[in-house]
């Protein structure tokens, strides 16, 4: 396709999929689309051995690194240690954890569910990450949670890597357009992980209109599509193409548990909830036991960032080790990020597959089009 995000990144087909697994990113940049990793989820040195590793098997094609630097935290982290975060946690918020676990037949105890090292959501560990990806031939470098970071922006300048920044509502799109950013992606509410209260239908329009009068610069929508025909909706609304992260969970080569896919192909629209008992943040999840008990009268109320993700994440390893030991009485506290698409997905398939099934269904979707106005 010959548009503005394509020339600016170098994809073939402006479809952008968002995950953690690098063997996804390959697939989909291989197809044609656009793959970019999430950074945050590991370590520097982690870091560095990924993006290695895609770099030999992506054969030339463009790819790009999320790195998730907060603008606001309930703590200033970069004056405090994991160990020192880890004791601010109250004791009745890792009894509550432990005891929850238990009713499920999950083995915790208070020593093991807290996470003590530094959340790699730490300013000097996003500067570090930053580090690693810009050693990489790296096309795009993404923020979420707030205004990218200058750095991030002045090295982007530096290396010719153009930087986007995720936004909820068009007041934060006008402000990474002030910032400096290149390419916004504007995710409604439907979206799986961290996102505002603004529909997709709705967002997109508003954030085109907030940032005309001051730069033109490409929108990718984001939130809920799974299908070519929403990404031909969208760019038919003036987005340059679509930024998606669920669809890519139900694929073969995704790292998610096949528990956790078998549940998101059970699921419907309804079935996620935007709660703050991952993370601390509101962010879309598939709903489970675990955010019941957590929303519940017994519950003594989900902590911020990075307090709540401290907790959780050991949590969540455990759950899903039980289940995938035989644990079925552990199903129902399974969960994971994924937005209110999950509803239209009906199979695990290959992530090269659903490159080309967006692809057709796009290219259905604009004859369709066509027809109407002929």
């Amino acid at each position: 396709m010959n548009n503005q995000i394509c020339e600016m990144v170098g994809c073939e087909f402006p479809l952008f999929a968002f995950t953690h697994c690098r063997d996804v990113v390959v697939a989909v940049s291989k197809a044609g689309g656009f793959g970019v990793l999430g950074g945050s989820s590991f370590t520097p040195e982690q870091l560095e051995i990924e993006l290695k590793w895609i770099d030999e098997h992506i054969d030339g094609k463009p790819y790009g690194v999320d790195i998730l630097v907060p603008e606001h935290t309930a703590v200033d982290m970069s004056k405090v240690s994991g160990e020192q975060i880890a004791a601010q946690i109250p004791q009745q918020h890792i009894d509550f954890t432990v005891n929850l676990l238990k009713q499920y037949g999950v083995e915790a105890d208070a020593g093991s569910i807290v996470r003590r090292t530094l959340a790699t959501i730490a300013p000097e560990t996003g500067e570090a990450l930053m580090d690693v990806a810009f050693r990489h031939p790296i096309r795009l470098i993404v923020n979420a949670l707030g205004i990218a970071p200058a750095s991030m922006i002045a090295r982007g300048r530096k290396y010719g890597v153009p930087v986007g920044a995720l936004v909820g509502a068009k007041e934060h799109a006008v402000r990474q357009v002030k910032a400096g950013v290149d390419v916004l992606i504007a995710q409604g509410t439907e979206a799986g992980g961290h996102c505002g209260e603004v529909s997709t239908l709705v967002l997109i329009p508003e954030v085109l209109r907030a940032i005309k009068p001051i730069k033109d610069v490409p929108v990718l929508a984001a939130g809920g599509i799974m299908t070519g025909g929403q990404m031909a909706g969208c760019m038919a609304m003036g987005a340059q193409g679509v930024w998606t992260g669920s669809v890519w969970l139900a694929t073969l080569e995704s790292e998610t548990s096949q528990a956790f896919r078998e549940k998101m192909i059970a699921a419907t629209s309804r079935d996620t909830i935007r709660s703050k008992a991952r993370t601390g943040k509101p962010s879309r999840q598939l709903h489970s036991a675990w955010h019941d008990a957590w929303e519940g009268k017994d519950s003594p109320g989900a902590l911020g960032m990075p307090h709540m993700g401290m907790i959780s994440q050991p949590a969540f390893q455990k759950i899903d080790k039980a289940v995938d030991g035989g644990n079925q009485a552990a199903m129902p506290l399974v969960s994971y990020w994924v937005g209110q698409g999950v509803g239209l997905i009906e199979s695990v398939k290959s992530a090269g597959d659903v490159v080309q099934e967006f692809k057709e269904e796009f290219a259905e979707s604009l004859l369709a089009l066509n027809a109407a106005i002929e």
